[in-house]
């Protein structure tokens, strides 16, 4: 079955939202208006995204528009990637932002809740054609996986800060106020970790507070970064003392966290990762439990079609 002109929609509700479904049905009321012609799921969980998604890429559509966040784009991505290359290039991918955090959507300057704008750009279908990170690693079970992202991979601190801010968010509500809370039981502890990594000719092995590859904007540890250069930006952070920690938190949330003197950019197709036993590794958002021993971060260029603004 050839579904052409009819989007495919996976609605991914905020878990913790009060009054989860209205949010749809200000969706659903601006496309039933706008004459879009729609067929429409929703995720029970988690871990029900990917075979949505994958059931909408079976049944032949063409437009697959994700009403959600970083996870859930993460998701669409992994079962794109799935896909025969003359699959996936026939396909575009649309979303009107509705996560816990919207981190890859605030890239593209789309806003939560600007539904009826969303819709119009998915109907004018400007598509480019966009990066997407890969991290391939071992699992403790001695498999060799790989996942992919959009956004980011955080690496030591800044993941168990995103880690957190997720737990916390669903108590406050308020992204901002759920990141400076995790930031500030997180900054007592400021942990660091051995690492050995490998970034073009350069070797980093010391110890180091959190490392973040980005695809994007990286949650604002990789600013500079952008999904259509064939290129993954990183910042390495070593250990600041308090006042330094507290004017970083400054820098990171008004966007000029590579001013920061224990801050390290580089740009790169792909990161080594050697030895960093005891590091959690976080991926769009979401912690990924399962990792053992050395993993490598590249970028494939132009692979996915995604609608833009405008």
């Amino acid at each position: 079955m050839e579904n052409q002109s009819i989007w495919g929609i996976v609605y991914c509700p905020k878990h913790a939202a009060q009054r989860r479904h209205k949010f749809w049905e200000k969706v659903e009321h601006c496309l039933i208006e706008k004459k879009v012609e729609y067929d429409f799921v929703q995720s029970e969980n988690n871990k029900s995204v990917e075979r949505l998604i994958s059931m909408l890429i079976n049944n032949g559509y063409r437009t697959i528009v994700v009403v959600g966040g970083d996870s859930a784009l993460n998701d669409a991505a992994n079962c794109l990637m799935r896909v025969e290359k003359h699959v996936r290039d026939e396909i575009v991918l649309g979303l009107i932002p509705n996560g816990m955090m919207n981190d890859f959507a605030s890239f593209w300057e789309m806003e939560e809740g600007d539904i009826e704008r969303q819709i119009d750009w998915i109907m004018k279908r400007r598509v480019r054609k966009i990066d997407i990170g890969c991290i391939r690693y071992t699992d403790k079970q001695n498999n060799r996986k790989h996942r992919y992202f959009l956004n980011s991979v955080n690496v030591g601190f800044l993941s168990d800060i995103m880690h957190m801010r997720r737990k916390t968010l669903r108590f406050f509500g308020s992204r901002i106020l759920s990141f400076v809370f995790s930031f500030i039981l997180l900054m007592f502890k400021r942990k660091e970790y051995k690492m050995h990594i490998k970034i073009n000719s350069d070797v980093v092995k010391r110890k180091v507070m959190t490392v973040c590859v980005g695809n994007a904007h990286g949650y604002g540890q990789t600013p500079n970064a952008v999904p259509y250069n064939g290129l993954l930006d990183v910042s390495v952070v070593y250990h600041p003392e308090v006042m330094q920690l507290l004017e970083g938190f400054y820098l990171f949330i008004s966007g000029k966290f590579l001013n920061h003197k224990s801050v390290h950019p580089y740009r790169t197709r792909e990161v080594k990762f050697v030895d960093m036993p005891h590091a959690p590794v976080n991926i769009d958002g979401r912690m990924l439990e399962n990792i053992h021993g050395d993993y490598s971060v590249e970028v494939e260029q132009e692979v996915i079609n995604f609608i833009m603004p405008g």
